[in-house]
Formats: structure tokens, C-alpha cells, sequence
């Protein structure tokens, strides 16, 4: 594991978070939790595939891809699992 690696892995889950904050408004926490979320899902999807050996020779893409899926994947179950529902002004978290 280089700094390379794990500052990829800050970047792409701070970045996939920012697009899912602007893009995808319905069912979140709002901008900054959904960074957080993929921040971490981005941390915790590479560190299991660090931790299965997953080989990173195809080098930063490889790198990027998977940091993505996890980011995207922990914002996407959020949203699955734990929707913010907008009842009239208020919101509703069921």
C-alpha cells in the first residue's frame, strides 16, 4: 500500500459523494454526510480488497475503480436502507 493508493482512495470517495450530493436529491442526508458516506465506503471498500490481495498492478485505475464502487455502493444502501422520506416541510426518517 503507497500513499498513492490511500490518497486515490480520499480522493475518488470525496469526489464520488460530491456528485451523488448534486445529483441525487431525494433519500439523503444532504451534501456533507453523503462526502462522509463515500469518503468511508470508498476507505472500506479498497481495504477489503487490499485485505483479500486483490493484486493493483493495473495501477490507479484499478485503484480508482474500486474506491468508486465503494463509495457509490455504501451511498447507494444508505439511501436503500435508510431513506429520508419529505412529508409536506418536514422530513420523516423511517
Amino acid at each position: 500500500m503507497t500513499f498513492a493508493m490511500v490518497a486515490m482512495w480520499v480522493l475518488v470517495g470525496l469526489l464520488v459523494g460530491l456528485l451523488a450530493g448534486l445529483v441525487m436529491r431525494a433519500g439523503g442526508y444532504g451534501r456533507r454526510l453523503d462526502i462522509l458516506l463515500a469518503l468511508v465506503g470508498s476507505v472500506v471498500g479498497s481495504g477489503i480488497a487490499w485485505l483479500l490481495e486483490i493484486p493493483s498492478d493495473p495501477g490507479l485505475v484499478a485503484v480508482t475503480l474500486v474506491a468508486a464502487v465503494g463509495a457509490a455502493g455504501l451511498i447507494v444502501a444508505q439511501r436503500k436502507i435508510w431513506p429520508i422520506i419529505a412529508v409536506g416541510g418536514a422530513q420523516w426518517t423511517g
